[in-house]
């Protein structure tokens, strides 16, 4: 098995424990939420349009 650029970007799809991962506002939809991956992705709208807070 050959592997090139480093492993996948995954999204985890579990609760985030309190404390774990970065903060992020969705400029959609104003959901706040926490995030581990590299890309977070709004849970309440799908939008990709997100700041770290």
């Amino acid at each position: 098995m050959c592997s090139t650029g480093g492993g996948p970007d995954v999204e985890i799809n579990e609760k985030v424990k309190e404390g774990e991962g970065k903060r992020y506002r969705c400029g959609e939809c104003g959901y706040t939420f926490s995030s581990l991956s590299r890309h977070p992705i709004c849970p309440s709208c799908q939008s990709e349009d997100v700041e770290q807070i």
